[in-house]
């Protein structure tokens, strides 16, 4: 029994220890900065390519957490996806931003009621971008002007609240990204008809999502297709509302995102 719990420690150990070797990669890759506007803030983390210069050029990726993940610490939009990046960093170099919603606030402008489950949503055409999303269209278009940043590859993808973000930053920038992938996100399908022929997309979802109900996924897709896309979607049988973590284990994604070139398509 004494072995056994001395095995039990040290696995919790080695476990506390990975946690760390984490966030510390996370701190490191990822240096602190904010978009002031006015009087308003955008929290937001940026990793920049190895031995990068302002001479070359770079990809740009954006990418929007979820709910869980707002605030205005400018860490816990690490929390999903920020590995990926780091760990594939040296195959596909870019510059990777990572902005952070505050709590009040939402990536897409819809109502949300989180007194079903799954949660009821719905996204009206039409209106002003949040706050927040404003703010990080604007840190984009300030990106935009830079001339390290690679006009025909800039990306975006988010999950839950921030695939829901994905496709409302599609709908109003609609020739700007050569890819974007969307992780149990939802939407107007709609509002496709901007760009669903001119941004190729990678739809995820879990089928058993009890938060975000899948159906918003395969209404998008839907939509995409009847204004002329032809998207990748895929739905993950066993997995809930965490199926980011299937996402990022697909091999294929970010080799299918860098793929994408405005000029060559």
């Amino acid at each position: 029994m004494n072995i056994y719990r001395q095995y039990l420690k040290f696995l919790i150990f080695i476990g506390i220890v990975a946690g760390y070797s984490h966030l510390a990669a996370q701190e490191n890759s990822f240096s602190k900065e904010h978009y002031v506007k006015n009087d308003d803030t955008l929290n937001y983390r940026m990793m920049l390519p190895k031995d990068f210069s302002e001479g070359k050029t770079y990809p740009l990726v954006f990418f929007f957490h979820g709910a869980g993940e707002r605030g205005s610490d400018n860490e816990k939009q690490l929390t999903h996806g920020s590995k990926l990046f780091i760990e594939n960093s040296e195959t596909f170099p870019a510059i990777v931003i990572f902005p952070q919603c505050p709590r009040e606030d939402y990536w897409a402008n819809a109502k949300v009621d989180r007194s079903t489950k799954p949660i009821s949503l719905t996204f009206p055409k039409d209106l002003p971008p949040t706050k927040s999303m404003k703010l990080a269209m604007e840190l984009l278009e300030e990106m935009l002007a830079k001339n390290y940043v690679n006009k025909d590859q800039v990306y975006v993808g988010g999950l839950s609240m921030g695939g829901m973000g994905t496709f409302e930053i599609l709908y109003r920038k609609p020739d700007v990204f050569a890819a974007a992938f969307a992780i149990c996100g939802a939407g107007n399908p709609e509002s496709t008809e901007a760009y669903a022929s001119k941004v190729p997309m990678w739809i995820f979802h879990g089928a058993n999502d009890d938060v975000v109900d899948p159906q918003f996924s395969v209404d998008m897709v839907s939509g995409i297709l009847k204004n002329g896309g032809k998207p990748n979607f895929t739905l993950f049988g066993k997995d809930n509302h965490n199926s980011w973590d299937s996402t990022f284990a697909e091999p294929k994604l970010l080799p299918w995102l860098f793929s994408n070139i405005k000029t060559k398509q």
